[in-house]
C-alpha cells in the first residue's frame, strides 16, 4: 500500500506499541494485519516492515529504543491512515526520550515511507551514561541487587574495607550460584526478591573437614596455591570486564558468544607474563595464613582478592586490549575449545592403577577447595571419562572457556575468531600448573550441513594427524601417541575410533516456569574433534582453520564410530591402515597434502556465501604454515630412518664399555 494514497500518516512500531490493545489504549484505534477486518475510524490496516540501519535495545529492560546501527535492522509493523489527533495522542505517550523522524522501511510491496520514533542519543546518553546503547542494564541490575544481599547478609552496615572484602569473597565462593541466576533469567523474566534470597542463603564452602584427614594433608599447600591462583584470574577478569566492557564489546559484539572471553584472556595474559609476582603472593599467602587447621577457605579467598587489588594495574590492561586489537582476524563460524591436563597423563581414567599425582592427587580433593565455583569462567572440572560428574572423583581437569553449566549442558561458542582462540587455548594451558593432555576443538554446523555429512578421507585423516595427533619420537620410532594408549580409541562395547563427532549443544538454562509458551532455546549442532594433543607451546592457529576450511568444503561427520565400521568393510580397510600407519608412520605423500590443502582453501574461501570472509594474505599465511608443517613431520619420518635401532645402539654402547 502506496503511503501517498493515505489521509493520514504512517507510522512505524517496534516496541510497546506493536501490541494492538497497548496501540489502542494510547491513542483510542487498534489495527490489524488483515484488510477484511479494516473498519473506518476504528481499525487500521498495518503490515510487517523493517527499518534498516537501526538496532532495537532495551537499557532499562522496559522499553524499545531504536538507536543507529549501519549494519543492524528492526522488525516491526507500518501503520497506514492514522489521523493527526491519534499522532498526537502517541507523541505524549512516547515522551522526550525520543524523536519523531521520517524513515524508510522495507515492506512485501516496496519501501515506504513513514514516521518513527528514534531514541534520541543525548537523551539517551543523559538517562543512561555513555553505554546506553549496549543492552546491558537488566544484568547490571541482577548483579547490583546480588551485591546488596552480600551487604544486608554479610557484616550488615559495616563500611571498612575487610567487610568489603569479605563480602566479594562470599560472593566468589557462590559463584556458580550467580551465574545460574543470569543466565537463567536474563531476558526473560525478574527474579523475585524470595527466589533470589533462597537461592544465595546457601552455606559457603569450607575445608575445615579436610584437616582431620591424613590423606589430605600433603596437598593442602598445592590446593590453596591453586585456589587463591584461581581467585587472582577471577578478580583481574571481574575488572577488565566491568571497567572496560565498552572496549571489550567493540571489539568483540556479538552476544551469542561467551562474552566474557577477551576479558578472562587478558586475565590470563597478565598472570602468565607475571608469574615472578604470582609466586611472591602465593609463598606469601602460606607465610601469612599456613594450613594448621586455623583458617578456612574464605580466608584464602579473601587474601587473594587483596593481593588482587594491590597488584591489578589498568596500563597493563590497556596495553592488551591493544595487542588484541591489533591482532583480531574474525570468521563466520563460531567456535570452541576443551582442554584437558592431568599429571597422569591417559592413566588419569584408568580403572586400577599404581601411578599416584603427587600434586593434587588427580584433583580429588577439587571440589573441596570449591575450585568447580572458583573456576566457572573457564567452565572447569572433573571428567574421569564415566559421564558422572560428582565429587571426590579422580581424573582429567577439563576446561571449556563457554561452557556455562555442567549439568544442564549450557554453552555459549568462545570465539569466532582462530587468533582469539588459539590464545586462548595457550594461555588457559599455562595458567595452570598441570601437565597439559588433549584438545578438543568444536566448530558450529550450519543448517544445510545438517543430516548431509561425509565421511573423512583416509589421507585427510593422516594430514590431521600429522599436524596435531602428537607425533612422538620412541628411540628410532616415530608415533602418533593420540592412537597410542587407547586415548582415542573406545571400547562400548565394540571398538570405535572417537576421532570426530557430532553432537547439540544449549546456549541457556531453561526454566519452564519462568515464562509462557516454549522456554527450550533451539540447540546448535557442532562438530568436535578429539584426536589432538595439547601443548602450551604449539601454535594451533592454522590447524584451527584447517579444520575450519574443512568442514565448509568436506562437511564431514562423525569418524569412527561402531556402527559406521560394522556396516562397511571398506571403513574397516581404512581404519586398519590408519592404525598401522599410525604406529608406524609414512611421509605424507604430495598427492594426499595437495588434496589436504586444496580441500582447506576451497572451504576458506567459500566461508561468506561463496566468498572468503577472512583477507585473502592470511588464508594464503595458513596454507603456507600447513604446508610447512607437513614437510617438517615428513622431515622427521625421514630422519627417524636413519637413526640406528635401540638393539644396535645397546650391542655398540656394550662394545665401546
Amino acid at each position: 500500500m502506496d503511503s501517498s494514497s493515505q489521509k493520514g500518516a504512517n507510522l512505524f512500531v517496534y516496541g510497546s506499541l506493536r501490541e494492538p490493545s497497548i496501540f489502542e489504549s494510547v491513542c483510542g484505534l487498534s489495527f490489524t494485519l488483515k484488510p477484511s477486518q479494516v473498519q473506518p475510524e476504528k481499525t487500521l490496516f498495518a503490515e510487517l516492515a523493517i527499518l534498516n540501519g537501526y538496532r532495537r535495545i532495551s537499557p532499562d529492560n522496559v522499553y524499545f529504543y531504536a538507536v543507529p546501527e549501519p549494519s543492524a535492522k528492526i522488525e516491526g509493523f507500518i501503520i497506514y491512515n492514522l489521523p493527526q489527533e491519534a499522532l498526537q495522542e502517541i507523541d505524549r505517550y512516547e515522551g522526550k526520550l525520543y524523536d519523531l523522524e521520517t524513515v524508510t522501511v522495507n515492506t512485501a510491496d516496496g519501501p515506504v515511507q513513514a514516521f518513527a520514533y528514534l531514541a534520541s542519543p543525548r537523551s539517551m546518553k543523559k538517562r543512561f551514561g555513555d553505554r546506553f546503547h549496549v543492552n546491558l542494564i537488566h544484568e547490571l541490575w541482577l548483579r547490583k541487587r546480588i551485591e546488596r544481599f552480600f551487604e544486608r547478609h554479610t557484616r550488615p552496615g559495616e563500611e571498612s574495607m575487610d567487610a568489603d572484602i569479605e563480602r566479594r569473597a562470599r560472593r566468589q565462593l557462590l559463584g556458580t550460584t550467580e551465574r545460574d541466576l543470569v543466565i537463567t533469567h536474563l531476558g526473560r523474566a525478574a527474579v523475585s526478591d524470595y527466589y533470589l534470597e533462597q537461592e544465595l542463603s546457601r552455606p559457603i564452602p569450607s575445608i575445615k573437614h579436610l584437616f582431620s584427614n591424613p590423606e589430605a594433608k600433603p596437598y593442602f599447600e598445592n590446593y590453596i596455591h591453586l585456589a587463591v591462583k584461581q581467585v587472582l584470574l577471577n578478580q583481574f577478569e571481574w575488572n577488565l570486564y566491568h571497567r572496560f566492557r565498552y572496549e571489550l564489546n567493540r571489539l568483540s559484539p556479538n552476544r551469542r558468544y561467551y562474552t566474557r572471553i577477551l576479558s578472562i584472556l587478558i586475565a590470563l595474559r597478565i598472570i602468565n607474563t607475571n608469574s615472578a609476582v604470582v609466586d611472591l603472593v602465593l609463598r606469601r599467602c602460606l607465610e601469612t595464613l599456613p594450613p594448621d587447621g586455623t583458617y578456612d577457605l574464605i580466608d584464602y579467598v579473601k587474601y587473594a582478592i587483596q593481593a588482587a587489588d594491590s597488584i591489578f594495574d589498568t596500563r597493563v590492561a590497556n596495553s592488551e586490549i591493544a595487542r588484541i586489537r591489533q591482532n583480531l582476524q574474525p570468521g563466520l563460524v563460531p567456535m570452541g575449545a576443551e582442554m584437558e591436563l592431568s599429571n597422569l597423563g591417559y592413566r588419569a581414567v584408568a580403572a586400577h592403577t599404581e601411578h599416584e599425582d603427587p600434586v593434587f592427587d588427580g584433583f580429588r580433593y577439587f571440589s573441596d577447595f570449591a575450585l568447580d565455583i572458583l573456576s566457572w569462567k573457564l567452565g572447569g572440572y572433573i571428567d574421569d571419562h564415566s559421564g558422572e560428574p560428582k565429587p571426590g572423583k579422580r581424573g582429567f581437569l577439563e576446561l571449556a572457556p563457554g561452557r556455562l553449566n555442567i549439568l544442564g549442558e549450557v554453552s555459549k561458542p568462545a570465539a569466532d575468531d582462530p587468533w582469539i582462540l588459539n590464545q586462548l587455548i595457550q594461555e588457559t594451558a599455562a595458567f595452570y600448573p598441570v601437565h597439559p593432555h588433549s584438545l578438543h576443538l568444536s566448530f558450529q554446523l550450519r543448517r544445510y550441513q545438517i543430516g548431509r555429512q561425509t565421511t573423512l578421507p583416509l589421507e585427510i585423516v593422516q594430514c590431521l594427524l600429522a599436524l596435531g595427533g602428537g607425533v612422538q619420537q620412541e628411540g628410532n620410532q616415530i608415533r602418533i601417541s593420540r592412537m597410542e594408549h587407547d586415548e582415542i580409541i573406545r571400547y562400548r562395547p565394540n571398538e570405535e575410533l572417537v576421532f570426530a563427532q557430532t553432537s547439540r549443544r544449549r546456549w541457556r538454562l531453561d526454566d519452564p516456569s519462568l515464562e509462557e509458551g516454549p522456554s527450550a532455546s533451539k540447540p546448535a549442532y557442532i562438530q568436535q574433534y578429539k584426536f589432538i594433543r595439547l601443548n602450551p607451546k604449539a601454535n594451533y592457529e592454522p590447524l584451527i582453520l584447517a579444520l575450519k576450511g574443512l568442514q565448509l568444503s568436506i562437511n564431514p561427520g562423525d569418524y569412527l564410530t561402531a556402527e559406521q565400521l560394522a556396516a562397511s568393510p571398506k571403513l574397516r580397510q581404512e581404519y586398519a591402515e590408519l592404525k598401522s600407519w599410525a604406529a608406524h608412520p609414512e611421509e605424507i605423500s604430495s598427492q594426499a597434502k595437495g588434496a589436504f590443502l586444496n580441500a582447506v582453501y576451497d572451504g576458506l574461501m567459500h566461508e561468506r556465501h561463496r566468498r572468503p570472509y577472512h583477507k585473502q594474505h592470511y588464508i594464503e599465511w595458513a596454507i603456507g604454515a600447513l604446508d610447512l608443517q607437513i614437510q617438517a613431520f615428513n622431515k622427521q619420518v625421514e630422519q627417524s630412518r636413519g637413526l640406528p635401532s635401540s638393539s644396535s645402539s645397546a650391542a655398540e654402547a656394550k662394545g665401546q664399555s
